[in-house]
């Protein structure tokens, strides 16, 4: 995974930069993901590994498919990926171009799994805490796991605030053990 990440990156970066200069942070951002979700697909799989194809047939192919959501910035850019035989990077390429890009409106999707149901005021009060502690603007995505047994585990990122029983109970039992 490091290593996806580590040849992603220039890509990404260079394409935020792009999308940064000229205020297109929203529509680089959906177009990647077009991308992304289009080099996922089995079909287009087996094009982009196919030997006999020249990196310009790949990208051509590419940019049938997915008509005209493209503009040809990200034409060019699917060209030049292409060329450098990165097209599978893609996923990797859209997803950090979004790391990018949350990090310049200072905000953050939080997963939250929580034994119960929360409602929308406590969703609403949970996000307001998690943005004064983050000092980002939190996207809370919400869902249900009852194996918690009680309370929530929160992610966001590299951070993890696991506040539920099961979380507890764990503890608990690894600070018997030593």
């Amino acid at each position: 995974m490091a290593e996806l990440t580590t040849l992603a990156r220039p890509y990404a970066k260079a394409a935020f930069e792009h999308a940064q200069a000229h205020q297109q942070l929203a529509n680089w951002s959906a177009m990647l993901g077009l991308a992304a979700a289009v080099s996922q697909d089995d079909t287009m799989q087996r094009v982009l590994k196919a030997p006999r194809l020249t990196s310009a047939e790949k990208a051509a192919t590419f940019i049938d498919v997915c008509g005209d959501k493209f503009d040809v910035k990200v034409q060019n850019f699917i060209h030049v990926v292409a060329e450098n035989d990165r097209l599978s990077l893609l996923p990797e390429i859209a997803a950090q171009f979004d790391l990018y890009k949350a990090e310049q409106e200072k905000s953050v999707d939080v997963e939250v799994t929580s034994a119960f149901a929360l409602n929308q005021e406590q969703q609403d009060k949970l996000a307001k805490v998690l943005s004064a502690r983050l000092n980002r603007e939190v996207r809370l995505q919400v869902e249900e796991d009852s194996s918690l047994i009680g309370g929530v585990v929160i992610r966001a990122g590299d951070l993890v605030i696991d506040g539920s029983i099961r979380g507890k109970i764990a503890k608990l039992a690894e600070a018997l053990k030593s």
